[in-house]
């Protein structure tokens, strides 16, 4: 026997739960809100950019060969930005309390398709200290490069600053909240009808037609309801016998 669920079943199941949706939502949406203004750490963001690109007066500014050259090498020094060699180095000169595996897991390296910009991100509670800490990684790598690799192809494009209204990347509470909310709304409803699967007790004559498809012919008072009746009936009729009689 094949059980089909109408859309209007559907929608009965939902104003039925309506208020077991909304709690879990809300619920969701106040967790997601809190963990995010009072247990999560800010954490910033600060960028610095170098450009790969040698400069020499004997040769034209535009040189296809030496471009290619520095887009090829550009792949290895995202690699070395990021060794204990160059990181050992910031840590020592910014007196950093950490080491340098720990200093590595703050920065990302990454350039663009085919462009000579580099750009070295580092993440951080303080502000300050990730402009600080990207900054100082450019510095020495551009020193460092020429005596590793034998070429003096580095410069700093832009050095990372701090804005005067500085505000974290993450965490985003506003997006966690709206997160939370649909998947609340989500497991809610789906709570919803997994405990409407669940319930099967038979509370109307529709129950019964639609289970054993037959038609209902007939229903029997409760027996409550019969003894609230002659109840009823047995207390008005001891008022009546009760009146004096003039």
């Amino acid at each position: 026997m094949e059980e089909t669920i109408s859309l209007k079943e559907l929608m009965q199941t939902l104003r039925k739960r309506m208020t077991l949706i909304v709690l879990i939502t809300v619920a969701a949406m106040a967790i997601s809100g809190a963990v995010s203004f009072f247990a999560l750490t800010p954490i910033y963001q600060s960028t610095t950019q170098l450009l790969v690109n040698q400069a020499k007066s004997d040769q034209p500014t535009y040189n296809p060969s030496e471009i290619q050259t520095n887009l090829q090498l550009i792949n290895t020094y995202n690699v070395i930005i990021k060794t204990p060699r160059i990181l050992d180095k910031v840590v020592e000169g910014l007196d950093l309390d950490m080491s340098a595996n720990q200093l590595m897991n703050k920065i990302t390296v990454q350039s663009a398709k085919d462009s000579q910009v580099v750009n070295i991100t580092v993440q951080d509670p303080d502000p300050n200290q990730a402009a600080a800490i990207a900054n100082k990684v450019a510095e020495v790598f551009q020193k460092d490069i020429v005596a590793l690799m034998s070429v003096d192809n580095v410069n700093i494009l832009t050095k990372a600053e701090v804005g005067e209204n500085a505000s974290p990347v993450k965490p985003q509470p506003l997006l966690n909240i709206a997160i939370a909310a649909v998947v609340g709304l989500m497991a809610g409803v789906g709570l919803a009808f997994l405990l409407e699967y669940l319930d099967n007790t038979v509370k109307s004559a529709e129950d019964i037609e639609r289970i054993l498809e037959l038609p209902v012919l007939g229903s029997i008072a409760l027996i409550e309801d019969q003894k609230m009746e002659r109840s009823g009936v047995e207390r008005s009729n001891s008022r009546g016998r009760s009146e004096p009689i003039g």
